[in-house]
C-alpha cells in the first residue's frame, strides 16, 4: 500500500511517498519510495508582509499540480497534506489553499504548532532508545521550532515556538521569544536531569552529512558551535561554493545552528542524534493509523 504526505513549510514544500508493508514481526515497515522538495520560501513573503504574493502562490499551485501527477503515476491510494508556520501566519493562507483545492483536488490543512509537534511525535523515535534516559526532539523549520520531550517511556511535553530560520533571517524573532523558549525549557527540565537531543530538519541533516559521522553516531554541541563559527565567517555565496550547498540552504543554515545550539545549551544537552526524519514521516505514520483496519492490521 502506497501512502503519501505533503508538507508545505515556510522554506520548502515536500512530497514523501512511502510503501507500507507488514514485516515478519507483524508490525509495519514504511519504505521511502520518493521524496521531492521544492524551495517555495513562502516565509519570505509572510514574515515580512503578512501575506503570500501572487508569484509564490502561482509557484505553490504549480508545485501541487506536479505532485498530483506524481501521486497518480505512483498510484498512491492515501494522502495527508498539511501546511505549517508560514501558511498559519499568512492573511491569505486559507484563500490560497481553497484555490489549490479547486485546481488540483488536493485538500491541504493548516495545522497549529501544537498539531505539528504532535505529528512529529508520531515517529516515536524515543521508543527505540534507552528507556532510562531523557530525549528532547528538536525540529527546526523556517517559521517555527517544535520541541518534544520524552523521559523514560513518558511523553512530557510537545510545544511549538515561533522561532525559525527564515524569521531569524528577516529579524522577526524578538528577544522576548528567545526568553520565552529559555524559560520554558528551564521550567520543564528542572527535575528531569540530563537530556540527549534528537534533531530533525534539512539543516541538521546537512551538518551531519558534512561531519562525515557514521550513521547512528551523535554530533556534539561543540561540533555545532564550530560549524556555526565556520559558516558565519563566510557569505552566503561563499558557503554555496565552499560546502556545495543550495542557495536556499546556504542562507538558513547559520540561523538553524543558532536555534539548535541555544536549545541544547538551555536543555543541558551535550549531544544530538540525527535520524533523518521529520514532519512528513510523522504524517505518513498518522495517515496509516487513520486508515488501518484494526481487525486485520493491514489491507
Amino acid at each position: 500500500m502506497k501512502l503519501a504526505a505533503i508538507d508545505i513549510g515556510s522554506n520548502a514544500a515536500r512530497l514523501l511517498i512511502s510503501e507500507a508493508s507488514p514485516n515478519s514481526a507483524g508490525t509495519m515497515d514504511f519504505t521511502k519510495v520518493n521524496l521531492v522538495r521544492v524551495p517555495l520560501r513562502l516565509g519570505f513573503d509572510v514574515f515580512d508582509h503578512g501575506s503570500i504574493s501572487e508569484k509564490r502562490t502561482s509557484h505553490l499551485i504549480d508545485t501541487i499540480k506536479a505532485y498530483k501527477l506524481l501521486l497518480d503515476v505512483y498510484e498512491v491510494k492515501y494522502l495527508k497534506a498539511c501546511a505549517t508556520s508560514a501558511m498559519r501566519d499568512a492573511a491569505n493562507g486559507a484563500v490560497i489553499l481553497q484555490e489549490v483545492r479547486t485546481q488540483t483536488g488536493i485538500d491541504i490543512q493548516i495545522i497549529s504548532g501544537q498539531e505539528e509537534a504532535s505529528y512529529i511525535y508520531e515517529n516515536h523515535i524515543a521508543e527505540h532508545l534507552d528507556k532510562t534516559k531523557s530525549y528532547l526532539y528538536i525540529d527546526v523549520g523556517g517559521g517555527s521550532t517544535e520541541l518534544t520531550l520524552f523521559s523514560g517511556t513518558r511523553l512530557v511535553f510537545k510545544e511549538s515556538f515561533n522561532i525559525g530560520t527564515i524569521r531569524l533571517l528577516h529579524q522577526q524573532v524578538p528577544d522576548s521569544a528567545w526568553q520565552q523558549l529559555k524559560d520554558f525549557l528551564k521550567q520543564q527540565l528542572r527535575t528531569i536531569g540530563a537530556v540527549t537531543a534528537i534533531g530533525s530538519g534539512g539543516n541538521i541533516n546537512k551538518i551531519f552529512s558534512l561531519s562525515k559521522r557514521k550513521e547512528g553516531k551523535p554530533l556534539s554541541l561543540d561540533t555545532l558551535k564550530d560549524y556555526y563559527k565556520e559558516f558565519s565567517a563566510f557569505s552566503v555565496e561563499e558557503r554555496i561554493h565552499l560546502y556545495n550547498l543550495r542557495e536556499d540552504r546556504a542562507d538558513v543554515i547559520v540561523p538553524a545552528l543558532q536555534i539548535y545550539i541555544n536549545v541544547m545549551r538551555w536543555a543541558g544537552s551535550e549531544e544530538i542524534y540525527v535520524p533523518k526524519i521529520g514532519l512528513a514521516d510523522g504524517l505518513i505514520q498518522a495517515l496509516y493509523r487513520e486508515i488501518a483496519i484494526p481487525a486485520n492490521g493491514f489491507q
